[in-house]
């Protein structure tokens, strides 16, 4: 047995090449729902994990919990115990009229609004995604038609600032689609650790709606942003057979 790292609790034993990278911890049985053979492996604060089998591709599958500090942590947990791709399937905030409820956000940057990433490296330096993963997933989207839009979100810190608005209509205007908590720091830790990382993003509040009554209708299992949840969790299993079929050609 190799020693099980200290917050997700898993080891070198429970690690796949691939994993699965939901926020939310009861998105980790959702998941579990698309693979074969699927396995508990632990639950510690907001990590819950698990792992199964994709058309044959061992994955594993980690709930981060929100933010960007408690995802570095799950990045840098599962590289030490030999996961070498990540994608997260999260939520997000549209910032553009365009992106409806359920459509999918395909990351292509991040703007480094939040803390996490900050304390690894200088603002300066960009978070994108790993080229080749990032490609597979805008191919799964498509494929699969998926409505999906590629282009830049913004994470940060808080919801309850007391300038949200004026925020939001800030970088609007400077063509960022969306805004989640996460996926700059995934995405800058990935870079700096040599890790394939992508962030897939399923839109669950509307540009200039309420977001408490957004994310309560998703919570409530509103249909489209269900819809969404189930195209991201496919597009992200479809990614990394790609991926595999590539390595083994």
């Amino acid at each position: 047995m190799s020693e099980l790292q200290p917050h997700i609790r898993c080891g070198k034993e429970d690690a796949a090449r691939y994993a699965v990278l939901p926020g939310d911890p009861q998105r980790v049985e959702r998941v579990k729902a698309f693979l074969d053979d699927p396995k508990d492996i632990a639950f510690n604060r907001e990590h819950k994990s698990a792992s199964g089998y994709y058309k044959g591709v061992k994955v594993m599958v980690v709930s981060t919990g929100m933010g960007g500090a408690s995802t570095g942590i799950a990045v840098e947990e599962l590289r030490r115990i030999g996961v070498e791709a990540m994608i997260r399937i999260g939520s997000c905030g549209a910032l553009d009229k365009k992106i409806h409820l359920g459509d999918l956000l395909l990351v292509n940057g991040a703007v480094r609004d939040e803390g996490a990433s900050k304390a690894y490296i200088d603002p300066v330096f960009p978070a994108v995604p790993d080229t080749e993963l990032l490609i597979e997933v805008i191919r799964a989207a498509e494929k699969n038609g998926f409505p999906h839009h590629v282009g830049i979100a913004r994470s940060h810190d808080s919801f309850y600032t007391d300038r949200e608005d004026d925020i939001d209509a800030y970088w609007a205007q400077r063509k960022v689609l969306g805004a989640d908590m996460e996926t700059a720091a995934l995405l800058t830790i990935g870079t700096l650790r040599g890790i394939k990382t992508a962030s897939i993003l399923n839109n669950v509040v509307e540009y200039e709606q309420d977001l408490e009554n957004s994310i309560n209708e998703y919570v409530d299992g509103e249909s489209a942003v269900s819809r969404g949840e189930r195209n991201e969790i496919i597009a992200a299993l479809e990614a990394f057979v790609a991926l595999e079929a590539k390595r083994n050609a």
